[in-house]
C-alpha cells in the first residue's frame, strides 16, 4: 500500500451503495446493495532534495500544493523540490 511521504495518507476502506428506492406503492423496501471499496489518496511522484540527497518520493496532492506555496512565500519546508531548485 502506497503512503504519502509527508502526511502518511494511505488507502482507506469503506463501503459504497446504490440508492435503491424500492418498488412502486411502497409495500416493501429492498435494501440497497453495499459493496466494499477502497478510497485511494491522490499520490504524485516528485523528485526532492532532502538533507543534501536527491530522491524520488510519493506525496499527496494536498501536501505538494502546500510545499509549493511555502517555497513561493520563502518559508522553511520539510523537503525541497528539485524543479524549484533548478528554476
Amino acid at each position: 500500500m502506497a503512503r504519502c511521504y509527508i502526511t502518511g495518507k494511505g488507502n482507506m476502506y469503506g463501503r459504497s451503495h446504490t440508492h435503491h428506492r424500492g418498488v412502486a406503492g411502497g409495500r416493501w423496501k429492498k435494501r440497497a446493495q453495499k459493496t466494499a471499496r477502497i478510497f485511494k489518496p491522490n499520490l504524485q511522484t516528485v523528485s526532492v532534495i532532502e538533507e543534501g540527497v536527491r530522491k524520488q518520493i510519493k506525496v499527496s496532492a494536498k501536501a505538494l500544493k502546500r510545499i509549493k506555496k511555502d517555497m513561493a512565500e520563502g518559508k522553511r519546508t520539510v523537503v525541497t523540490l528539485v524543479t524549484a531548485v533548478q528554476a
